[in-house]
């Protein structure tokens, strides 16, 4: 009897099965990868936009400019809570300064909860073109707060207008700015927290930097 001779089927079917297998395998890579990247992107865009002034994100500076110009322009402040029980206010509605000068404005800060809570003020300036220019020295945005039942603090903002402002065709006729701050909770803090028993806080300066009326 002559030998059996494996059909094209039988000889092809083990092939395509490990072809199909290194098809899905590479398919799951690409889709976990792109999960990953999805998230990892949210932080890397807030980063670029406060490094660039894109969309409006205010940039942190390491030093105020060392030209001071005449002209002065007119900074509103703007306050805003989001799922978070606390009261949050700016304590003064606008300033006038020269631009390249530095400002201080304050802001208060009351957790009406009772219990401990960490929040993260996220910010951006109208209009968006200002963004680039509006820098901070100091503020409370730059990290998360956390607050005891009760507690208030005031904090301090510092900031300034770049002269180089009154040289973009998009900024150089602008009069006024306004400043926006929206509070919301803090989700990495949550499971932290839901174990803390605190005594309720009294109201307390942040930095040490007394209040203002104005500049």
């Amino acid at each position: 009897m002559l030998p059996t001779v494996p059909s094209e089927i039988e000889q092809t079917g083990p092939r395509k099965l490990r072809s199909n297998a290194r098809v899905a395998v590479i398919c799951l890579t690409v889709f976990v990868g792109m999960i990953g990247a999805a998230y990892a992107s949210v932080p890397l865009y807030k980063r670029f936009c406060q490094l660039t002034g894109f969309g409006g994100a205010v940039r942190q500076a390491e030093a105020a400019p060392t030209t001071v110009l005449e002209r002065p322009i007119t900074i509103r402040f703007d306050t805003n809570v989001r799922d978070l029980p606390w009261s949050f206010k700016a304590e003064q509605i606008s300033q006038t300064l020269k631009i390249g000068s530095t400002g201080l404005a304050f802001f208060k800060v009351t957790n009406t909860s009772n219990q401990t809570l960490t929040g993260r003020a996220s910010y951006n300036v109208v209009p968006e073109s200002a963004g680039p220019y509006f820098q901070k020295l100091e503020c409370f945005c730059f990290k998360s707060q956390t607050l005891k039942p009760g507690q208030t603090i005031d904090f301090p903002v510092v900031y300034f207008v770049d002269p180089k402002f009154v040289t973009d065709e998009e900024t150089q006729g602008t009069q006024e700015i306004t400043l926006s701050y929206t509070f919301f909770q803090d989700v990495k803090s949550v499971g932290k927290q839901a174990g803390l028993q605190v005594a309720p806080g009294n109201g307390s300066k942040a930095l040490g930097v007394k209040p203002s009326a104005g500049l």
